[in-house]
């Protein structure tokens, strides 16, 4: 996913309830605008889910759609997330199609850059990443000259960064 400079990030505490995604979904959808990433779990209490959005709007249309979910029974609470005081981080699986004799290469480009083997056959290699988008697309940038199988990516996931406390300095 490439970074665009109106990519807002929007943490959405919901009850962990079926149907819940599919009416947040489908209202953004209705209102013509597209999600450029998706993730949703559990989180530290199993009656409520964190979903995390990604969209490409500018603040008006941001403030609108917040309005709008919190319209939603089940929507409890809203977090636009400031790219400076949250910590945001994506996975990926990247099939990397390259011959034995140039394994190495890969496996040392993935290592560069953090990523593990999850896979590995006859005539290619599997790598798990996680990180920034932006690292994301890097690595996956640099393996294209390798060519690139398949990739597999979770979307981005987010929390707010820890408050700093003056007595803990």
């Amino acid at each position: 996913m490439a970074q665009s400079s109106s990519l807002k990030t929007l943490s959405v505490l919901v009850e962990n309830q079926p149907g819940v995604l599919a009416r947040i979904a489908g209202l953004i959808a209705r209102r013509n605008y597209n999600i450029e990433s998706l993730a949703v779990g559990p989180t530290e209490e199993p009656h409520f889910s964190r979903m995390t959005l990604v969209v490409d709007q500018d603040q008006t249309h941001i403030e609108q759609i917040i309005k709008q979910l919190y319209k939603l029974v089940n929507v409890l609470k809203i977090t636009e997330f400031d790219p400076a005081e949250a910590v945001e981080r994506e996975l990926m699986l990247i099939k990397v199609s390259v011959l034995p004799e140039r394994r190495y290469e890969v496996l040392q480009l993935g290592e560069i850059y953090g990523a593990k083997i999850a896979d590995v056959g006859a005539c290619g290699v599997t790598l798990e990443i996680s990180g920034t988008p932006e690292k994301l697309d890097d690595l996956l940038a640099l393996c294209e000259p390798y060519g690139v199988l398949e990739v597999a990516r979770t979307g981005r996931v987010g929390l707010e960064r820890n408050e700093k406390r003056a007595s803990l300095i």
